[in-house]
């Protein structure tokens, strides 16, 4: 009894959270609100000569600096100059923008010709229902080592793959996006972030030590189990919390479940054997040490690497080329302009997303050059240090302090060049390991992504969730997003002091406390 009361509860609560956010008005002009209110406030904080100080390292130089940072007018001369002259530059550079729509037109082409039908189609044929779910949410933790793609790629198919299962396409959508942003620190291979976070942790360590060097595989074990936690969780609530609430589907998107005929099935083998051919040719320009996509001095394959910069177009032909196989195969296409205007039908769908991706630039970019962020990370982080916690309370609250943070930051390596200097030297003093604090770092990073409308990708997630449900609000998507945060904040962190009690290595080689 007492378990359903708590149910009721947690139930009612997400029910207020999208009554009281579906009142807001549309994102648009939630975003318009909001670059409002940074315009005053960040006036209003110049005014009053707000400002931080604080020692950063720069994740390009490693150079240490002491930096003063103080709160910038929007209102003044060079403020109102800014808003006027970079309003196109900050849409054009906004980072989802470029990925969404280069990735889209191989989608697209895949979409168009009926590779992707066809393909779905298969997989529900052949998998049982009560993995999908599952599925879905670990192909979203293990598509950060594609950096963004996931978000470009796996939501939107997400929620595809459920409406094949006559299940809430939101539901899907919801566990591809809890999977790509809540796990994004997890994966079982080491990907983009792990050398990115590793190289800034290793000039906050030499505070202490000056040959103190933290690996990119600093944090692999834990992040490896992980893994296995966040789709375990992710799963749960997905099909216990989520899909329960969103109810049965009475939208007008459909997904027609047959058996191939004979001419898709040769569009598979088309689209099997091309696929085959061009990971051969990604792999000859990435496996050998003087690989043409490796980094031309270290030879690296990860981390700023022109095979890493150039993932989109990677997963772009990814789709498209397999999708033209298929047409060709199943007689879809008969030539190029089928293959054009499947790329033309797939860009004349984003219209709402770029309206939205306007509005959300300007306010990402109003709130980065006010430095208001910046300021709200170092008071949260230096108020941490003044409470002298140790353990236990230490670790908790370092974690729930990553998690607010993150709210107001989107950039994981941005976030950890500000806390880092103040951290790890000081956890360093504690006896606690440079990779120990960052790994805690990661869960309170990761955990609160889904639910923050500073990240980037979050306007995406709003696009594609609208092509289901029109009337779809902020307050529907947060609170169908909240419990997963909650639910990732809470059980990663148990899974973080279980580790910390047995002392368990962080990654090979690695410990929690300094020997």
């Amino acid at each position: 009894m007492s378990k359903n009361k708590n149910n009721g509860l947690f139930k009612k609560f997400l029910d207020w959270v999208e009554k009281v956010g579906n009142k807001l008005p549309h994102p648009v002009t939630i975003f318009v609100i909001f670059s409002l209110l940074v315009i005053v406030i960040s006036h209003l904080a110049a005014k009053a000569g707000v400002a931080v100080e604080f020692q950063m390292i720069d994740p390009k130089t490693k150079e240490v600096t002491t930096t003063k940072v103080a709160a910038v007018s929007l209102l003044d001369p060079d403020g109102i100059r800014f808003m006027f002259s970079k309003a196109v530059s900050n849409f054009t550079g906004f980072a989802p923008l470029g990925t969404v729509l280069v990735a889209m037109l191989g989608v697209g082409v895949a979409e168009g010709t009926g590779l992707i039908q066809a393909l779905l189609r298969k997989i529900v044929l052949s998998t049982p229902k009560k993995l999908i779910t599952a599925v879905v949410v670990f192909l979203g933790v293990m598509s950060n080592i594609a950096s963004d793609a996931g978000y470009v790629v796996l939501v939107p198919l997400g929620a595809i793959i459920f409406l094949s299962f006559n299940r809430h396409p939101l539901a899907g959508l919801a566990a591809a996006f809890a999977g790509v942003s809540g796990g994004f620190s997890a994966n079982l291979l080491i990907g983009t972030l792990d050398p990115l976070l590793g190289g800034i942790s290793t000039e906050a360590a030499k505070f202490i030590n000056p040959s103190y060097v933290v690996a990119p595989t600093a944090n692999y074990y834990f992040m490896f189990v992980s893994t296995f936690l966040i789709t375990a969780l992710g799963t749960f609530i997905t099909d216990r919390i989520i899909e329960p609430r969103l109810g049965e589907y009475k939208g007008k998107k459909e997904v027609e479940i047959t058996h191939l005929t004979e001419e898709e099935k040769k569009g598979l083998r088309y689209a099997l054997i091309s696929f085959i051919l061009f990971i051969i040719f990604i792999l000859l320009l990435v496996v050998p040490e003087n690989g043409i996509l490796r980094d031309p001095e270290t030879r690296q394959i990860v981390g700023h690497t022109p095979f890493m910069d150039g993932i989109v177009p990677i997963i772009a032909l990814f789709f498209l080329i397999p999708g033209v196989a298929y047409g060709f195969g199943a007689k879809t296409i008969k030539n190029d302009k089928d293959i054009a205007s499947a790329m033309s039908k797939a860009m004349s769908t984003m219209g709402g997303y770029l309206v939205l991706a306007f509005v959300a630039a300007q306010f990402v970019s109003y709130f980065s050059y006010s430095k208001l962020g910046t300021i709200l990370a170092v008071k949260g982080a230096n108020f941490l240090k003044a409470t002298g916690m140790t353990g236990f309370g230490l670790i908790i609250g370092f974690i729930l302090i990553s998690a607010f943070i993150n709210l107001f930051i989107g950039s994981a390596s941005a976030k950890w060049a500000i806390m880092a200097p103040i951290f790890i030297p000081m956890l360093m003093q504690l006896g606690f390991t440079p990779e120990f604090t960052q790994c805690a770092y990661r869960i309170g990073d990761s955990s609160t992504n889904i639910i923050t409308p500073l990240m980037s990708y979050f306007a995406v997630i709003v696009a594609f969730a609208e092509k289901y449900d029109e009337d779809i609000g902020l307050g529907t998507l947060i609170s169908t997003m909240l419990p997963y945060s909650i639910v990732f904040l809470v059980g990663w962190t148990l899974l973080f002091l279980v580790w910390y009690a047995l002392n368990l290595p962080l990654g090979p080689g690695v410990h929690i406390f300094l020997r």
